[in-house]
């Protein structure tokens, strides 16, 4: 594993280049292509004319959530709590979007100190007509693990009388919940508040799994039109699900690469997508960093299970990088699509923080459709993983072509 140094993985981003809103319309945004080497500019409606023939698109299906929630102590002091990981009644996202009356989830909590542990945050709305009291309270304060509970106010439906882990009578998901709770969280360098717009133009048109605190940005391009075009050219498309968590926002604070912490996001992929990917091994196409890291994640779960098939579905940082001579990817794939099949598993839930930076090996991807990423992020490393010293070159391309970069910003089609 060579020394990777992070000031060589930066360049200039001025403000105004950052685009803080997004075009009128999805498919009019630029799309630089690069392709063995060689640089075209063109739109993103355009892209599959750019596509080699036979590619699989893998997209993320994950949709936002309005995971930044505000409190009002009676003080008058303002609490933001931003919804990361479910822990309790169950960690697993797509469940505990659906659980009711009460539960337990890891935040970042803004104006910490203001809120003591036994203090009760409350405020009631209005939901399909009805009143909701919500209260939140400190779960575990080492932990920054706050408890959730709701009911309905006033109502002749029978009140829940009983534990988040039990049956009742009247249910309001958590999902329901949020979206009149929350508010959409704009990656923070937008530097601005959500407003109505952003809670459609801040999702892809395909998004479908609620969990994700972060848009996966590259699939904002799509339109409808763009993708019925893809099918029409016989461009296949697959969807799984990353849920992108508050750390893809997370900076790089150390020199040395390896000493970053990463964060940990959860996967779910189907036996149709295993299936799917096997038989399109060498077409595979990811659209977005999520996509990729979720496939090769999976590449490396298959390795782990066929060393040992009890393993876990979690794959750390740094696993990939201490194993050499290691299985095919069709061997990585058909132990996973094995064990589903000997479990009778439709689909399978995991975690993974794995880091890709230059001196990773792809196993499944080749290529990928991305954004512009921020300077010295681990973004910018996975891009470098990718096309080498040639990144500098599509950043400059993209600087001097006035391209609009981050989130809301245009596009890139990468192919080594």
């Amino acid at each position: 594993m060579q020394n990777i140094k992070l000031s060589d993985y930066t360049y200039d981003l001025p403000d105004e280049r950052i685009a803080k809103f997004p075009l009128p319309k999805r498919d009019e945004s630029k799309l630089q292509v690069y392709q063995q080497g060689k640089i075209t500019h063109t739109v993103f409606k355009n892209i599959t004319d750019y596509l080699p023939k036979n590619s699989l698109l893998v997209f993320n299906n994950t949709k936002v959530i309005p995971a930044r929630i505000h409190f009002q102590k009676s003080t008058g002091a303002v609490i933001q709590i931003f919804l990361l990981h479910p822990v309790l009644p169950t960690p697993v996202i797509n469940l505990a979007m659906e659980v009711t009356d009460s539960c337990v989830w890891e935040c970042m909590i803004g104006n910490r100190k203001r809120w003591k542990k036994g203090d009760v945050l409350s405020q009631t709305l209005t939901i399909d007509g009805q009143e909701v009291k919500v209260n939140a309270e400190i779960f575990d304060e080492e932990k920054n693990y706050v408890k959730f509970r709701y009911e309905v106010e006033n109502s002749e439906i029978p009140k829940p009388t009983t534990s988040y882990l039990l049956p009742h009578t009247y249910e309001l998901p958590f999902s329901k919940l949020i979206q009149s709770l929350g508010q959409i969280p704009l990656p923070p360098y937008l530097n601005r508040e959500a407003e109505t717009a952003d809670y459609e133009t801040y999702q892809t048109v395909y998004s479908e799994k609620k969990g994700a605190v972060a848009a996966p940005t590259a699939g904002l391009h799509f339109t409808d039109e763009v993708l019925k075009n893809l099918e029409n050219q016989g461009i296949k498309q697959e969807f799984l699900t990353l849920h992108v968590g508050a750390g893809t926002f997370q900076p790089i604070k150390v020199e040395n690469i390896i000493e970053h912490k990463m964060h940990n996001e959860q996967v779910v992929i189907s036996r149709e997508n295993v299936e799917n990917l096997l038989a399109n091994l060498g077409n595979i196409i990811p659209v977005g960093t999520t996509s990729m890291r979720t496939l090769e994640s999976l590449y490396w779960y298959g390795v782990k299970l066929i060393s040992d098939k009890n393993s876990p579905f979690f794959i750390e940082k740094l696993y990939p990088y201490q194993h050499e001579n290691v299985p095919s990817a069709e061997e990585s794939l058909k132990a996973i699509l094995e064990k589903m099949i000997a479990n009778n598993d439709s689909e399978i839930t995991g975690e993974t923080e794995i880091f890709i930076f230059p001196s990773y090996q792809f196993k499944l991807c080749k290529g990928i459709i991305t954004n512009y990423h921020q300077p010295e992020s681990t973004l910018i490393l996975l891009i470098a993983a990718l096309i080498g010293e040639d990144w500098r070159r599509v950043y400059e391309e993209a600087m001097t072509k006035d391209y609009r970069f981050l989130s809301y910003g245009d596009s890139s089609l990468l192919l080594p």
